[in-house]
């Protein structure tokens, strides 16, 4: 290894070493605090060890029927997302003239630049009662999805979407032209060159994708607030938790679910090799 790699190293070592140790260190002490319970007349902390916390969550149906409702809004996302994302990123890095992909690229971007409420609000705002869903659905004798569960995985689905796009689209551009045009040559249509070439191929980016819709959808709570109705997610049982029931113990045993359902997602990402497309 050269000198001036191992001094690159050497000046990267410290930041990084800092970086980890502040986020082992967080993550010691939410467990630590996971153990502890509140007074429950006065609300201070009681850091006396129990697993209260923990028995509270497994056993109480409440929150298995939230975690379940969590996992499945998160899941819908991510589908939804993919089944948008491919083939937008295949018209952008396949069909598109060269000219034009640096321009639909910038396209994509262009809502991250937005801020995360004004959006979130723009949709509350198309779902309400008096919002463009039920005006262009009524004349169908339809109505929209108004506030609720469906109204969060669309918001979702819409804020996340650039996170799945872009992945796919590096993993459609590193799929050599002389496959596509092979598969062609020995007769396959652009329907079987599409099932058996491209997304074998480009799987591994679209797990990539499904890491960030995953783990937003799954951590995110202010949707929930704005468009969700009555609905609530486990990440607004954590938020609860902290702030209007002042009880952080709890909330920290709950912030165990979505870091482990994490952790098992990125630990199978990894098996498909969907790491190495970030």
């Amino acid at each position: 290894m050269s000198s001036a790699r191992l001094r690159l190293l050497g000046l990267l070592s410290a930041p990084l070493a800092w970086l980890l140790v502040a986020y082992l260190g967080s993550l010691v002490a939410m467990f630590a605090t996971a153990f502890w319970s509140t007074d429950s007349f006065t609300g201070a902390l009681v850091r006396v060890p129990t697993g209260d916390n923990f028995s509270t969550l497994f056993h109480d149906s409440v929150y298995r029927t939230v975690a379940l409702r969590s996992l499945g809004v998160a899941v819908a996302v991510t589908v939804i997302d993919a089944a948008v994302a491919v083939p937008m990123a295949l018209f952008m890095a396949k069909v598109a003239r060269p000219r034009w992909r640096g321009v639909l690229v910038a396209a994509v971007l262009t809502p991250l630049w937005a801020s995360y409420l004004v959006k979130t609000y723009a949709w509350r705002t198309m779902l309400s009662e008096d919002g463009v869903a039920n005006w262009a659905l009524g004349p169908f004798g339809l109505h929209g999805p108004g506030f609720g569960l469906v109204a969060v995985v669309l918001t979702l689905s819409y804020l996340w979407l650039p996170y799945m796009v872009l992945p796919i689209y590096a993993g459609l551009e590193r799929i050599p032209e002389s496959m596509l045009e092979a598969s062609s040559d020995l007769g396959a249509g652009a329907g079987r060159t599409l099932r058996s070439v491209v997304l074998p191929l480009l799987f591994p980016a679209i797990v990539a994708g499904s890491i960030f819709t995953f783990s937003l959808s799954l951590g995110d709570y202010i949707t929930v607030k704005i468009v969700g109705g009555s609905s609530q997610l486990f990440a607004n049982i954590i938020y609860d938790n902290i702030g209007v029931a002042a009880n952080l113990p709890f909330a920290a045993a709950a912030s165990f679910f979505p870091v482990i359902v994490i952790l098992v997602y990125l630990a199978l990402a990894r098996r498909s090799g969907a790491l190495e497309n970030l």
